[in-house]
């Protein structure tokens, strides 16, 4: 588009000897500066230089022949500012775009990690909970153990205590015998033979 522009003002420049160029272009140029806002990111060197542009195409100060000239550099800073603002807005697209996938990738990944966390810890509470109840089943076992052997040792107790209950009547027995009979024993307190 910009080359067909500039073969147009080359033909009309060719025409030089006719008659000046008509005011009509100027107000296409400045309806095109219009059309097109400066970006933002521009820095003070193309404000500077569209300001000089802007006061060369000034008709009272510039003479018909290089109006067609100016009017050729304006057109190409023209065409030069679209295509800078076509590949800013493509780039910014892009970046957006690079953004917006790392982005997803992002959540997809925090989604992941949630995910095997929330596994591990559903199974570890699940070992915690099979270690309690095993270990509830061990302190029950640990338990009926000890209550057999309390009751294992009563019963000894209860045994002993019998045996000594019969021994003593057995020795009242004895004694009570050896009084009547008037005898004396014969192992004396059990060490004396």
């Amino acid at each position: 588009m910009g080359q067909e522009e500039a073969k147009k003002v080359v033909v009309e420049g060719s025409t030089e000897g006719a008659a000046p160029p008509p005011k009509k272009p100027e107000k296409d140029v400045a309806e095109e500066k219009s059309v097109i806002p400066p970006a933002p990111e521009e820095k003070a060197d193309e404000l500077k230089s569209l300001a000089i542009v802007e006061k060369a195409t000034d008709p009272s100060t510039v003479k018909s022949s290089s109006t067609s000239i100016d009017r050729d550099a304006v057109l190409a800073r023209v065409e030069t500012e679209k295509k800078i603002s076509l590949i800013r807005a493509w780039e910014e697209s892009e970046k957006a775009k690079a953004e917006n996938k790392a982005v997803k990738k992002m959540s997809a990944i925090t989604a992941w990690e949630n995910a095997k966390k929330a596994a591990i810890e559903a199974e570890l509470k699940k070992m915690e909970e099979d270690l309690e109840k095993k270990k509830a089943e061990y302190a029950e076992k640990m338990k009926n153990k000890i209550a057999i052997i309390h009751k294992e040792a009563e019963e000894k107790r209860a045994i002993v205590e019998a045996k000594r209950g019969e021994d003593i009547l057995k020795v009242d027995e004895i004694a009570a015998k050896y009084r009547a009979t008037g005898l004396t024993p014969k192992k004396l307190f059990g060490c004396l033979g």
